[in-house]
């Protein structure tokens, strides 16, 4: 009996890697989509579309699939569309919230969004009740690996300064080069022509004050992220948490 309990747990973990994998996958997929129909499929000539390609090969997502998705947005495979959408709350605490979407039912995905956020102790607000709070940054994470954190900084600094870096922030052996949205590629580019190897690069919101919380509250606010992240459309959630 031991034994076949534990390979049914073995099957449910199994089962919930498979899911969260799908879903991962789904909402590259969709990124990959309209990046495609907004730019055209070709990753050399079109930014948007590379920077989806990278993170969909950052989570495994087989080539194969890639290519689908491609062509379902230059309009070669079964035709989906999906509009970006963007939602803004507050979770439990005050703690600022920004939803990201690629929607294809805006009436349907705003309505789910504010379930999400009544059920977990929040509140959905309009249009740039939170946005005023963070800013808008190109983010391109890049590790040292064997290379002295100092002199990591260093050089990337001297890289990526020309191409309009305004700030790097480093922990842990992990680097965040932080520029204005529209100097993405160009700081990618720089990175990787010296020789540093980029493990992700994308537009991000960036609290300009982040709040505290004790652990309680803390906790409410990974539940109602959680389960914003759980949903279909939501690509990303960006908070003010400290």
């Amino acid at each position: 009996m031991a034994g076949h309990s534990a390979w049914k747990n073995i099957k449910h973990r199994k089962a919930a890697v498979d899911k969260k994998r799908g879903k991962v996958w789904s909402k590259c997929s969709r990124a990959i989509i309209v990046a495609a129909q907004k730019g055209g499929g070709d990753p050399h000539f079109n930014p948007s579309l590379r920077i989806a390609v990278d993170a969909a090969r950052a989570a495994n997502m087989p080539r194969e699939t890639i290519e689908k998705a491609i062509k379902k947005g230059t309009g070669e495979g079964t035709e989906e569309r999906y509009d970006p959408a963007r939602y803004e709350g507050y979770g439990p605490g005050g703690v600022a919230i920004i939803v990201e979407c690629l929607i294809a039912n805006a009436n349907k995905t705003a309505a789910d969004i504010r379930v999400i956020f009544d059920k977990n102790g929040g509140k959905i607000g309009v249009p740039g009740s939170v946005a005023f709070g963070f800013m808008q940054k190109s983010e391109v994470v890049v590790t040292s690996g064997s290379t002295d954190p100092d002199t990591m900084e260093e050089r990337l600094m001297e890289c990526t300064l020309e191409a309009g870096a305004e700030d790097i922030q480093g922990d842990d052996g992990t680097f965040r080069v932080l520029a204005a949205p529209g100097d993405l590629i160009a700081v990618r580019q720089a990175v990787e022509s010296a020789g540093f190897e980029v493990e992700g690069a994308e537009i991000v919101w960036i609290p300009l004050q982040t709040v505290d919380a004790d652990a309680a509250t803390a906790a409410q606010v990974e539940q109602i992220v959680d389960a914003l992240e759980d949903h279909d459309d939501v690509q990303k959630v960006y908070t003010n948490l400290a």
